[in-house]
């Protein structure tokens, strides 16, 4: 990893946020929380130099049983190659629950004070976590009630988001999506191996290849007619 040292120092911001509000919203209530965080949290940097640039990985996995619930349980894990102050994570099926607080850890597991708090319009489409990282390649591990390994089966879209203070101003910076995919451990099935940006991906390409096909075939016949 680059020293981080070699970047410009910038300050984090922590806000909290209901689900599904606008991003004037977001703004608003991280620069209402801005002093509050400030006057907590020791300064942070950014891994990249362009915190739209972040590269995060992550997967699903089976989640583990909440006291008073029996709804199934889907985990997600991730990492980011610099700090965060916020994360959403999204369903292409619908989502039953959200727990709150997610955990970090660092990457021999150890856990860290670093915490985010998660909330989502339920049944809903969406995890929006806001809080924060210190540093880059910290673990995030929450979950989400939804069904694991029916089809359709969940596959699951990270976008993250980083605030901070750069020359007295707030400034915010986004990164994604980045596929989660589909969850791990499940039987096989007739969609096994696609993915959300694959399939997309796939379905463009499937789209331009056919437009092809048909501009040559008008071709073959206006050339034949004139014959």
């Amino acid at each position: 990893m680059t020293d981080p040292d070699t970047y410009e120092r910038r300050s984090p911001l922590h806000a909290s946020q209901s689900a599904h509000r606008s991003a004037r919203w977001w703004l608003a209530a991280t620069v209402g929380a801005v002093v509050l965080f400030l006057a907590t949290a020791p300064p942070g940097h950014a891994e990249e130099s362009n915190p739209n640039n972040y590269t995060c990985l992550g997967h699903l996995s089976a989640g583990h049983a909440e006291l008073g619930s029996d709804e199934t349980q889907v985990q997600y894990t991730f990492l980011c190659n610099g700090p965060i102050t916020g994360y959403q994570v999204q369903s292409q099926v619908p989502v039953t629950g959200i727990q709150s607080p997610p955990t970090a850890t660092d990457l021999q597991s150890k856990p860290l004070n670093d915490s985010f708090s998660c909330s989502g319009d339920i049944p809903g489409f969406a995890a929006n976590c806001v809080g924060g990282t210190k540093a880059p390649d910290e673990w995030i591990t929450g979950q989400f009630g939804t069904k694991l390994c029916a089809e359709p089966r969940v596959d699951a879209l990270l976008t993250v988001t980083y605030a901070y203070l750069e020359k007295g101003a707030i400034v915010q910076a986004i990164s994604g999506p980045f596929e989660l995919g589909r969850p791990q451990g499940c039987p096989a099935s007739a969609f096994s191996g696609a993915s959300r940006l694959n399939q997309t991906a796939r379905a463009v390409s499937k789209h331009h290849r056919a437009k092809k096909r048909h501009k040559k075939a008008t071709g073959r016949k206006a050339r034949h007619r004139s014959r």
